[in-house]
């Protein structure tokens, strides 16, 4: 892992750099590059521009590890309130939701009540709802709570963690259930005993789990695998896969964040690719910004250029 990487992420748990760099009007100007606001009205006016382009979308609240069961239960009626916004709009929007967001660091009841009550609203809207993995200590809890509401509804999928050692046997674990699974390189500052610390290894492990989830039997449990990278040399990999082995178009989607590679996004819905964009938004972008950068340690540049101007 590269130094700056490393400096990056350890930033983004750093409460003191928290408070003090996101009252710079610099750094508010770079995080418009990667978020179109902090309400979910402009997360909806940006995915209803992406959808002429042939882009769907998939909206995400910035926010984790809620200390409270009101500030929980906040979280789960605001995305109520989403799944009933996206339904009056037309707009193919998904939504995705951190389990610490629902309550998991204190109450798991609670947790799974709140993540009841969103499925069965994303089931009313004929939706579907992502659960986001966390840190490497949150694997096991958040597998067990998609678990659960996957046994309930087949409108839920998971994102799982390239960059740790386990996943290649979690993935062979969820295979049977069908399961609607998102693969990403992974963006938490995780010791080398439980993830790869070098870029390389990520990278072919990445391409290693999206090969497998798009193989023959995998196929035959009909579950959906996203394709969650900005690397256009994976994507291309993986195209070269998708084209050998006729792999069919339902059994996959690329994703993507928004406002990262723009043109790539266009390419590849202009070929005919299946393409989501995660629109994030919200008043706590702090750490997910960090980690952003940290992913692209380039765009550090973009930030550097906006303190100049």
């Amino acid at each position: 892992m590269s130094l700056v990487r490393k400096v990056l992420l350890a930033g983004s748990t750093n409460a003191w750099l928290r408070d003090h760099a996101t009252k710079y009007g610099f750094v508010r100007k770079s995080v418009s590059r990667f978020m179109p606001g902090e309400q979910v009205e402009d997360a909806l006016r940006a995915a209803a521009e992406l959808k002429p382009d042939g882009i769907s979308t998939i909206l995400t609240r910035l926010g984790e590890n809620v200390t409270t069961a009101e500030e929980a239960e906040e979280v789960t009626r605001h995305y109520l309130d989403v799944l009933e916004k996206v339904g009056a709009s037309g707009l193919d929007a998904q939504v995705s939701v951190k389990p610490t967001q629902l309550g998991m660091d204190f109450d798991r009841g609670l947790c799974e009540r709140n993540l009841d009550q969103l499925i069965e609203r994303t089931e009313q809207f004929g939706n579907f709802l992502w659960i986001d993995m966390e840190s490497s200590p949150y694997v096991d809890p958040t597998l067990a709570l998609f678990r659960r509401t996957r046994a309930k509804s087949p409108r839920i999928g998971i994102a799982l963690q390239a960059y740790l050692y386990r996943t290649v046997q979690d993935v062979e674990s969820l295979i049977p259930l069908g399961s609607a699974i998102r693969i990403v390189k992974g963006a938490y500052l995780e010791p080398p005993a439980v993830a790869y610390p070098e870029k390389a290894d990520v990278d072919e492990n990445f391409y290693k789990l999206c090969v497998r989830l798009l193989s023959t039997d995998a196929q035959q449990t009909k579950r959906l695998l996203h394709i969650a990278t900005h690397d256009m040399a994976l994507v291309t990999r993986l195209n070269a896969f998708i084209a050998q082995q006729n792999v069919p178009a339902s059994m996959y989607e690329f994703a993507m964040l928004y406002g990262i590679q723009r043109g790539e996004q266009l390419r590849l819905a202009r070929a005919g690719k299946k393409l989501r964009v995660l629109i994030s938004y919200g008043e706590y972008w702090f750490p997910w910004y960090m980690r952003r950068l940290a992913e692209r340690p380039a765009n550090v540049g973009f930030v550097i250029k906006s303190l100049w101007r």
